[in-house]
């Protein structure tokens, strides 16, 4: 019999299935073992076909006896046609990394039948809160979750399950809650938006969808921006669901990634799948819920090849299998809310969970004022008198300012020269306390030198300022404080889950940070949030630089006033006090600020109103790269359809690969710059609906 088998790897400049003969009847969806050449490779079988007058390869190895849920198989196939990618990459997103691996001890169709349920279940935290703490309501007290020292999956293990109608109580909802919920329920559409504040409540209401699709025998992938920085919904998920909760994460080693695979692959119970975009692509052949939390987040796009978003692959596969897909946000991405609002599916949270909970109080202080500024340079006197009092208080201060590093720009004072990096060509940030230049493209990084490299003055100048030198700074100015920086330089592997717990249970007292802590932390000792420099994304070249700026400032700014404590402050330091993204977060008003940046999107001709394209080419000669992208741009602009840029340097120009440069197209009809992608130099790559230019 003769099948055709999708690659689970790229092949070259071959797209599409192959075709194989193998003795016996095989399912679509089965994995095997084929040869592409003379290197062995997975595959998965999509149909059988009629023998070919060209001769086959036969099938090897049988992989797993049951197949691949079909939706699986349909989502990789819209996925190469939709962003323009090859099968075989986006059919290899579906299986396990090192598939074709024999490791010991594998018996699956043993360890995985029917009513035998793996629970590689891990927790975020050392310390699972009480439910108290977290929900604000008492939950069930049977059935704990374990408990781990660090993110990681349990031994595997098969026991037997509560019946799920008997095993979860109702979780209570308050009359906002109720109403947002059956809103949800009643939305006609597979995708909705739950456009919640921040401390609505919103995990209340993916509990309890979660414990219906359980009743109803369905499955459930809840996708969250990073596991490590959503420990909170995670365990709160855990505490209520116990062993049916499998995490997926990055710090899982490859035996226990493929381990995981084969216990959803195999299990007939329902379970729930918690990660982050990977996890949709979990193996269950019975879900019947996707939840998306913190949806307009950027790691939701996936940047490199085959470039897709989960956000839309979900809403796909929410379609295909006839079931809810929720985006959850209180900034959710205006494109989405806009087209929400249109369908009749936004269901919106206008209420914080807690009745203690109250607003803030929050000052914009002007950087140009340098009354406001005769302690410290940085720090307004008003935001250390805050910080000072909270010290005395036994209360907590949170400083954000979103560039790492001690100061991102090196000069020489004598001849101008600035010191970059010599992969990436960008400037090199100092991290004074190892005394060393890195670069935060690429991760280069070298001692400062004792001079000028070009003309050996021996005064170099670092301009700017990023988190290590406000945590160097506020060291100094308050020594007996405790002061924690977070942020992406945390040392490789340290668990930020522990970071967190340590600064939830009071052990500091100031903590430095970047956007990394403007994702969900709840923070029962924090009274005082300082934004530095609130206005430093507002200057970037890109469409999505405002909705940025408005959704870490609303981030930030909902970690305090949640009921935890009395009154709170937020001090805003800006040079463009008067801007209107900033008057729009401090009154948390989104509905205006999606107006106003909805007027300037259809000026503009950006997202929800036209497509977007993105082509970018890399060669070694600058000459060649502008002489291919300015025939690019000719051809499309032929095309009255399109709104086509000027060839342009990309915004990382020129690295060791070469001299990169790009065009920017729009259109209303995104089928015609699929067309027109097709018809290029194989040379660009084509990045299609992009959160961002940059």
């Amino acid at each position: 019999m003769f099948y055709e088998v999708i690659p689970g790897r790229e092949v070259g400049r071959i797209e599409g299935a192959l075709t194989y003969f193998y003795n016996g009847a095989l399912l679509p969806g089965t994995v095997v073992e084929i040869m592409v050449g003379r290197k062995k490779a997975s595959g998965v079988v999509v149909k059988k076909v009629a023998q070919p007058e060209f001769k086959c390869k036969p099938i090897g190895r049988i992989l797993y006896s049951k197949p691949l849920p079909m939706h699986l198989i349909k989502t990789a196939k819209w996925i190469s046609e939709y962003y323009l990618a090859p099968v075989s990459a986006c059919m290899g997103m579906m299986l396990p990394v090192g598939v074709l691996k024999q490791r010991r001890g594998r018996k699956t169709e043993q360890m995985f039948g029917k009513n035998n349920v793996t629970g590689p279940v891990a927790s975020s935290s050392p310390k699972i809160f009480a439910k108290q703490e977290i929900l604000g309501v008492p939950l069930r007290t049977h059935h704990p979750s374990p408990v781990h020292d660090r993110l990681d999956s349990a031994p595997l293990r098969t026991h037997q399950l509560l019946p799920v109608h008997d095993e979860f109580m109702p979780i209570p909802l308050n009359p906002h809650q109720k109403n947002a919920l059956k809103g949800l329920q009643e939305a006609v559409g597979a995708t909705k938006l739950l456009h919640g504040v921040t401390g609505s409540g919103k995990t209340n209401i993916y509990l309890t969808m979660a414990v219906n699709a359980l009743k109803r025998q369905k499955s459930v992938v809840l996708l969250v921006p990073e596991i490590a920085l959503t420990g909170q919904l995670v365990r709160v998920f855990q505490e209520v669901f116990g062993d049916r909760i499998t995490l997926i994460h990055s710090r899982q080693t490859e035996a226990e990634r493929h381990q995981i695979f084969d216990s959803l692959l195999f299990t007939e119970e329902p379970q729930i799948v918690i990660g982050p975009r990977s996890a949709l692509f979990a193996p269950l052949d019975n879900l019947g819920l996707i939840i998306i939390d913190e949806e307009h987040e950027s790691t939701y796009f996936q940047e490199n090849p085959p470039r897709y978003s989960a956000v839309r692959v979900a809403s796909f596969m929410a379609n295909e299998l006839k079931c809810d897909c929720i985006l959850g946000s209180a900034t959710p991405m205006v494109a989405d809310y806009y087209i929400a609002k249109e369908r009749g599916t936004l269901i919106s949270l206008t209420k914080k969970a807690k009745t203690e909970a109250v607003k803030p109080k929050i000052q914009i202080i002007d950087f140009k004022n340098r009354d406001e500024f005769r302690k410290n340079r940085y720090f307004s006197d008003k935001l250390l008198a805050a910080v000072a009092s909270n010290l005395e208080n036994g209360r907590q201060s949170l400083i954000f300012h979103n560039r790492r590093g001690s100061a991102p720009l090196t000069i020489c004072e004598n001849c101008g020269n600035e010191l970059v990096c010599p992969n990436c060509f960008l400037p090199l940030t100092l991290h004074a306390d190892n005394y060393v230049l890195q670069c935060h493209t690429c991760g280069f990084s070298e001692k400062v030198p004792s001079g000028c490299p070009k003309c050996g003055h021996p005064e170099l100048i670092h301009k700017g300022f990023g988190t290590k030198l406000l945590e160097n700074e506020l060291s100094r100015l308050f020594p007996k404080a405790r002061v924690m920086r977070f942020d992406a330089d945390n040392k490789k592997g340290e668990d930020l889950s522990a970071v967190y717990a340590a600064v939830r249970d009071g052990e500091v007292d100031i903590l430095v940070g970047t956007q990394t802590l403007a994702k969900g932390l709840d923070l029962p000792r924090l009274a005082t949030v300082g934004v530095v420099a609130a206005d430093t994304g507002l200057m970037l070249p890109d469409f999505a630089a405002e909705e940025k700026v408005f959704q870490l400032l609303t981030q930030v700014i909902g970690r305090v006033g949640r009921g935890h404590i009395g009154e709170a402050e937020v001090f805003i330091q800006t040079y463009r006090p008067e801007h209107p993204v900033l008057s729009f977060a401090v009154d948390e008003d989104y509905e205006g600020f999606s107006e106003y940046l909805l007027k300037s999107r259809r000026r503009g001709g950006f997202p929800p109103y036209k497509y977007v394209m993105v082509l970018t080419i890399t060669l070694k000669t600058e000459s060649l790269v502008v002489k291919k992208v300015q025939e690019a741009a000719r051809k499309l602009r032929a095309d009255k359809r399109f709104l086509v840029s000027p060839p342009m340097p990309a915004f990382h120009e020129r690295t060791a690969k070469g001299y990169t440069w790009e065009i920017i197209v729009r259109s209303s009809s995104r089928k015609a710059l699929l067309l027109a992608a097709r018809g290029l130099d194989k040379n660009f790559r084509v990045t299609l609906d992009p959160p961002s230019l940059l």
